[in-house]
């Protein structure tokens, strides 16, 4: 994967969808997977014990580029109770009444939970500027048709609403899943072809594909002016969903470890109620 400490100078362009793999085989991934699944699961448990931090999971990419499957086959392993998914669709007439990030923030994570944004937040700074009509919707007092610095002014609330979360103790971990053209169109055909899928198949997954350098762009402009050294970006290689899976696998246990998540100790007292509730059970029938 590709951290990107600081937007400065990035370009997307310049990174590969495809790099070597970090498995010999399927079983090898498999079994690479399984142990994933029980350190995540151990760190699920620390963060849910200690009860004061949460982590936020966003991830973005072009349709196809693996997110759900990402988030099906990394995340299985953690419980249930202690994460939620939210994917998020076209806003609301209700979200459209309030500024951007309000249905977002209703979402967060509580403490001491795991968070998953299939796509987020974000989408008003792709989507929108891909299509900015769209704004219209949104009744802003200004829009890019007449302020030059709006994708300025949006690109900083966004940097600002994530260190407003990462003092409120969230760790913040943007991943954005990078697809070639070519791959995409196969697996958009995959859709076609396995009647298995056909129920994906949907219009405005063509109608977009047209827009696909639009938002390349809108990616690298997107990336680049929001990627900060408390809430960087990862611009994970793509094309192999097997090994995209390992790299944002690796991506979530490094900040997890980062974390250092511990399980609450006890001070004296609780210590002495402890033995006192251990010695009753023991004396119970």
């Amino acid at each position: 994967m590709f951290k990107i400490k600081s937007g400065r100078g990035f370009k997307l362009a310049k990174i590969p969808t495809v790099v070597k793999p970090l498995y010999r085989s399927e079983d090898d991934y498999k079994e690479q997977l399984d142990q994933i699944h029980e350190q995540l699961g151990e760190y699920q448990t620390k963060l849910y014990a200690s009860g004061s931090r949460s982590m936020l999971v966003v991830f973005q990419g072009m349709d196809t580029s693996g997110k759900d499957g990402a988030i099906k086959h990394v995340v299985s392993g953690v419980n249930p109770q202690g994460c939620s998914v939210f994917s998020f669709k076209t806003p609301t007439r209700d979200d459209l009444q309030h500024d951007f990030l309000w249905r977002v923030n209703r979402a967060l994570p509580a403490r001491g939970q795991i968070g998953i944004f299939n796509r987020s937040y974000y989408e008003e700074a792709l989507i929108t500027h891909v299509h900015p009509k769209l704004l219209q919707a949104e009744k802003l007092p200004s829009g890019p048709e007449n302020d030059k610095k709006f994708w300025t002014n949006r690109y900083r609330d966004i940097n600002h609403h994530e260190k407003y979360l990462v003092h409120q103790g969230y760790e913040v971990v943007k991943i954005f899943l990078h697809i070639s053209r070519l791959e995409q169109k196969e697996r958009l055909l995959d859709r076609f072809n396995n009647p298995k899928k056909n129920w994906k198949v949907s219009e405005g997954d063509i109608i977009e594909r047209k827009f696909w350098k639009e938002y390349q762009i809108a990616y690298d402009e997107c990336i680049r002016n929001t990627s900060t050294k408390s809430a960087p970006w990862y611009v994970v290689p793509a094309d192999d969903k097997f090994n995209a899976r390992l790299m944002v696998s690796e991506i979530l246990l490094s900040r997890f470890s980062k974390m250092r998540l511990h399980y609450p100790k006890l001070n004296l007292a609780d210590k002495k109620k402890l033995k006192k509730w251990k010695t009753q059970l023991e004396g119970m029938p």
